[in-house]
């Protein structure tokens, strides 16, 4: 199975199962994938008029060679590995917190219901954060290497527990012989100089929460008063990032039909210095005035396309205006192991989000849906066929992904959205769907332009 696309005076042709990425000229790329099976006669006949014998029975050529160190046209080799991933025993090696289901924003796209989850306001203790670790490290096996983010809500709404819990969980993990990465994300509202410093010594990475220009962050991410939050956050983000020294951190944005135009935040926030950013389409419902439409996907393919372009050109000045895109990283070398490419995130399985009371979920995105909780800190898993589940949630159990080319990069997409538009997980959200792609080709398209230019 092959992809091919051009963008940016490019012809890119991927071989989906190997994974291999050809900068290909213009004959290779029109007979690319009349001549995947096999037939030079079609191709010499297709193509008679438009280049000679000679031509193509030498491109043709240069196909059966790559075939032949197979990276080209290569089979699946991937099917029957699902058989064992689904079969395997699942080990927890990361949890979300939610320290506070309590938030002083009120954010008009907030999957979260203003940090209430579907519930009522409430922070979680101590006591339920020390035996979320204990239940981590009981659940975890042989891994050594655990993650915990802190998620709210705000969850510097609940600092001081943020604290204990990690004092706590650095004791246990010199008796378990375990190693604890922590992650905090917030709105910045509440940072100062005291809570920087503890989060960039304790803390591994941090997301920062922030839509891009003034008025369009205004917008959709108020405080719980009406006022904008730009001002506030700005200079505060600005200090952190540069306090991390521009690394292990995003700030994270989402983009609405209100910006449609969201390549103009993103290099809003560029500008102001960040180096890493991350801008994610929101998931909203039909009924929302700011949910993404099938009618304004060419226009988001065209702000992907915007963005990529100038993404290559600042990479390749470097300096001051460089920066990195979260969803145009992609390794082509080697990339993500075999069960990450047909499994994705693992929630349900590897994966869990932690509620105040200590209930357990798949993952952050389901909590306050009631028939998802799988059992608590205290008790353990006890909804195993919730478990079961999403073990068997892969892109070989999604037969949307069976024909699609990007199904070992989006790993069959997220669950939750899947469950928030079809009632179904193994039913992936198809607007979804159709970005990722895009920006799958966008990401792939830097390289192989980067490619070009180191080839000069």
């Amino acid at each position: 199975m092959i992809h091919k696309f051009s963008m940016n005076n490019v012809n890119v042709v991927l071989d989906v199962f190997s994974g291999a990425v050809h900068v290909a000229d213009d004959i290779m790329y029109n007979i690319v994938d009349v001549y995947e099976d096999g037939s030079r006669e079609k191709v010499l006949e297709q193509f008679k008029d438009k280049y000679s014998k000679k031509e193509l029975e030498e491109t043709m050529d240069e196909l059966d060679e790559l075939k032949k160190q197979e990276m080209l046209y290569t089979p699946d080799i991937y099917e029957n590995v699902q058989q064992f991933i689904e079969a395997r025993e699942p080990v927890v090696k990361a949890l979300c917190l939610h320290i506070a289901h309590d938030c002083n924003m009120r954010c008009r796209y907030c999957f979260a219901d203003e940090g209430e989850y579907h519930g009522h306001r409430e922070l979680m203790s101590a006591k339920v954060g020390k035996a979320a670790i204990d239940f981590v490290i009981k659940n975890s096996g042989k891994r050594r290497n655990l993650e915990v983010d802190f998620f709210g809500g705000e969850p510097l709404m609940n600092f001081e527990v943020v604290k204990e819990i990690v004092e706590y969980a650095r004791k246990q993990e010199k008796e378990h012989d375990k190693n604890f990465r922590f992650t905090l994300t917030t709105n910045g509202l509440l940072l100062n100089d005291e809570i920087q410093d503890y989060v960039n010594k304790n803390m591994h990475n941090v997301v920062i929460s922030m839509d891009g220009r003034k008025e369009i962050n205004d917008l959709m991410r108020p405080k719980a008063g009406g006022q904008g939050t730009y001002d506030t956050i700005v200079p505060k983000f600005q200090k952190l990032a540069d306090s991390r020294h521009q690394t292990n951190y995003y700030i994270r944005g989402t983009f609405t039909r209100h910006n449609l135009d969201f390549s103009k935040d993103v290099l809003h926030m560029a500008d102001l210095g960040f180096k890493q950013i991350s801008v994610e389409p929101v998931v909203g419902g039909k009924d929302t005035d700011y949910a993404i439409r099938q009618e304004d996907v060419d226009k988001i393919y065209k702000e992907y396309e915007k963005l990529a372009c100038e993404l290559y050109e600042r990479h390749k000045k470097g300096g001051k205006g460089d920066f990195n895109f979260f969803h145009f990283n992609v390794d082509l070398t080697g990339g993500p192991c075999v069960v990450k490419r047909l499994a994705g995130c693992g929630s349900g399985t590897e994966y869990l989000a932690v509620t105040p009371s200590g209930d357990l979920y798949p993952c952050h995105q389901f909590v306050g849906l009631t028939e998802f909780k799988m059992g608590t800190v205290f008790d353990g898993i006890e909804r195993k066929d919730i478990r079961e589940k999403f073990s068997k949630c892969n892109v070989y159990a999604k037969p949307e992904c069976q024909t699609c080319w990007a199904r070992f990069y989006c790993s069959g997409g997220c669950a939750a959205n899947a469950y928030q538009f079809s009632g179904d997980i193994l039913k992936p959200y198809e607007i979804g769907c159709e970005l990722q792609r895009k920006r799958l080709e966008c990401a792939i398209m830097i390289k192989a332009k980067e490619f070009q230019e180191a080839e000069k």
